[in-house]
């Protein structure tokens, strides 16, 4: 088991992100997760915000073995072929440390603000799609050509190709079983949902199927959950534990509200032992 931790960019200063991010490399976590939003998300009020991707790649620079990535990259905030022409130079900055992650964008009143377009939810998961198939053409192919509903592409080529061959894990955040799972049984490298370890297993199996019917190998795919680390040490080992059992293999641990402590105590007692499920 993998794990990962989320501690967004946000009401807190560039110094203080960066000491946690580096925390984070240091105790042992596999990697680091930052989120797609310009403005804060959590609490009241005005607060600091930083860009996802300018972010990624200057703490490609302040970490040495820490994986980097954005759960998740909203698929309205930037044209595919842009994300990835970022993607493929972050992936060279960090030695190949990046991960990408697609998912249809979902907070309306942020894009209002911005005059940022906020199209339907059927449009948006289409350019979803969409975009996970031109990620993956400009990541691998030269003179890539595209003629999608929202998008086309005329022989494109990105130069240099990503570091990672053949790209970047893709991950793709879905949990609607008519049209979101589907796509991540397409397309996906990783597949992030939210929720307890009955439901998101129940919702893996049938992702499973998809992949099946897609002519996939369903263990190409890896699966990852999110775990809190503010409940008791013996539901976060249990909850591991049962989410291992489901055939998960990433955890992505929010940073906790007790605090450094609480990490670090995580960091010391238990996740070298859930590290071998």
């Amino acid at each position: 088991m993998r794990f990962g931790l989320e501690a967004s960019q946000q009401r807190m200063s560039w110094e203080e992100l960066v000491r946690r991010v580096q925390l984070a490399e240091e105790v042992g976590f596999d990697g680091w997760w930052g989120f797609d939003h310009f403005q804060p998300m959590y609490g009241s009020g005005p607060g600091e915000c930083f860009e996802a991707y300018t972010t990624v790649a200057a703490l490609a620079g302040l970490t040495d073995r820490l994986r980097l990535g954005v759960l998740v990259t909203g698929v309205t905030y930037r044209h595919p072929s842009v994300l990835a022409a970022q993607a493929v130079t972050i992936d060279h900055v960090s030695d190949g440390r990046l991960e990408v992650s697609l998912g249809s964008a979902w907070f309306e009143p942020e894009h209002r603000a911005l005059g940022i377009e906020f199209p339907t939810t059927a449009r948006r998961l289409q350019m979803t799609d969409e975009a996970l198939t031109i990620l993956r053409g400009l990541f691998t192919t030269d003179g890539f050509s595209f003629d999608g509903q929202v998008w086309q592409l005329e022989h494109a080529t990105l130069d240099p190709k990503p570091r990672q061959r053949p790209h970047p894990p893709l991950w793709v955040a879905a949990t609607g079983e008519r049209k979101a799972l589907p796509m991540a049984a397409r397309h996906a490298d990783a597949w992030h949902s939210f929720g307890g370890v009955a439901e998101m297993a129940a919702r893996s199996e049938k992702l499973s199927r998809l992949a099946e019917e897609c002519g996939r190998n369903p263990e190409d795919i890896l699966r990852s959950a999110t775990l809190d680390l503010s409940q008791p040490w013996d539901a976060v080992r249990a909850q591991a534990e049962g989410f291992a059992a489901a055939g998960f293999g990433y955890l992505i641990c929010g940073w906790p509200s007790e605090g450094e402590g609480r990490l670090v105590e995580f960091a010391e007692g238990l996740l070298p032992e859930l590290s071998e499920l």
